[in-house]
């Protein structure tokens, strides 16, 4: 094993934003641990170099070093072009993602409060009902595309309920946030977003509701608009793609492998395990968590530059052979919501929902079955993303859930 340097590396960058890569990153990773060891170096997009922990150990240490790993990209963004299309993914923002000290402590404190108000037996109730109304939708069809049809509808309308955030503002708001993972026309699309969320963070000031926008702007640490429009562009980050690419990918492996497919039919359901799996293996947040490092550092035997993108591969990093010697079951060590200051907070109510909406689904279509090849399936391009173009299922056909006694 030849370990390289992502500081001087000899050979070529390896891209991660191409559609090669997307369709197999697994292997890309193999690939990367065998030339160089725990840290590569890669490419986010053409010409913007990266280095990539794909050793779960050393990520954990990074992960629990903000003082030599800040999250503050400001320093390396200045030597950025503004049409970049990995920057509104990483840009400086006055966020507990982007910042430190105080300052992260100041964000972080409105977001835990804002989310730890949600009423989970309210968000059960939330879910069911979207769930009931989107599958009613299709349901006699007899085919349906679990992406478009169901989980992006069903993510973007719960999410928009505990933001209490009208239907119309909340499209817009995705809209943005979709070109910005997929880094396509994404410097239009952070524009769409941040007019949208400021948009509803002026509203909520004016007429507040039981919701996590009202939170902020309500919070003792007097949010301006601005700022809460920051915390609510972080939550339709982690809110929306995400949560909409872990049903998908855990649904695609419960109908596709035995160990799960079996309890499909049969009622007796193992979503939690699946779940499990699938955050394990193929999390839907695959590289991220970055940091800047102040000044040169070194690092397994790499030195890393100063002020050049550290990004963690969950994925790569769980599948490190290191810690991952099969039997995933009830294991929960995996890194995709991060760990260490900048942990998820909203962990058990992305959990949740996605849970939930699996539930929903597979309860009422229990014979749902893919309706091409697992191989025939594409994978949407981009350095940070792990999902599917599209779920394409075929089904019995069935009448409507009837609801309310009806």
């Amino acid at each position: 094993m030849t370990h390289g340097s992502p500081v001087d590396t000899a050979g070529p960058r390896i891209p991660l934003y191409t559609e090669q890569f997307a369709a197999d990153p697994h292997k890309a990773y193999r690939e990367m641990r065998e030339r160089f060891g725990s840290l590569a170096p890669v490419e986010l997009a053409p010409g913007v170099p990266a280095t990539l922990v794909i050793g779960y150990h050393t990520a954990v240490r990074i992960l629990h070093d903000p003082e030599h790993f800040p999250a503050d990209p400001r320093v390396w963004q200045q030597g950025v072009r503004a049409d970049c299309p990995v920057l509104p993914m990483m840009e400086y923002r006055p966020n507990p993602l982007r910042t430190v000290g105080h300052e992260r402590m100041r964000y972080r404190s409105a977001a835990v409060a804002a989310i730890d108000g949600v009423d989970m037996h309210e968000l059960h109730a939330t879910i069911e009902e979207i769930s009931i109304s989107l599958i009613n939708s299709f349901c006699a069809d007899g085919h349906c595309d679990v992406v478009g049809q169901y989980a992006s509808p069903l993510i973007f309308a719960t999410l928009n309920a505990i933001l209490g955030c009208p239907p119309e503002l909340g499209y817009r708001a995705a809209q943005g946030l979709a070109a910005m993972f997929d880094t396509v026309d994404a410097e239009a699309g952070n524009a769409t977003q941040a007019d949208a969320l400021l948009d509803l963070a002026r509203l909520k000031r004016l007429r507040p509701g039981d919701d996590i926008t009202s939170r902020l702007v309500q919070h003792p640490v007097h949010l301006s608009d601005e700022e809460t429009r920051q915390q609510l562009a972080l939550m339709y980050g982690a809110g929306t793609e995400p949560p909409q690419s872990l049903i998908s990918n855990t649904l695609l492996l419960m109908l596709t492998d035995e160990r799960f497919a079996a309890t499909v039919l049969d009622g007796s359901l193992s979503t939690r395990d699946a779940l499990d799996e699938v955050l394990f293996n193929d999390p839907p947040l695959a590289n991220y968590c970055i940091s800047y490092p102040r000044q040169p550092i070194l690092i397994d035997g790499v030195w890393l530059p100063a002020h050049q993108p550290v990004l963690i591969s969950m994925s790569a990093c769980n599948n490190d052979p290191a810690i991952n010697t099969g039997g995933l079951a009830h294991n929960r060590s995996h890194l995709a919501f991060s760990i260490g200051p900048h942990s998820c907070p909203a962990q058990s109510v992305a959990l949740m929902i996605v849970r939930d909406a699996i539930d929903q689904l597979l309860d009422a279509i229990p014979e749902m079955r893919l309706a091409v090849p697992r191989t025939e399936l594409r994978w949407r391009p981009g350095p940070f993303h792990r999902s599917l173009v599209s779920l394409p299922v075929t089904f019995p056909a069935s009448p409507p859930i009837l609801t309310g006694g009806r």
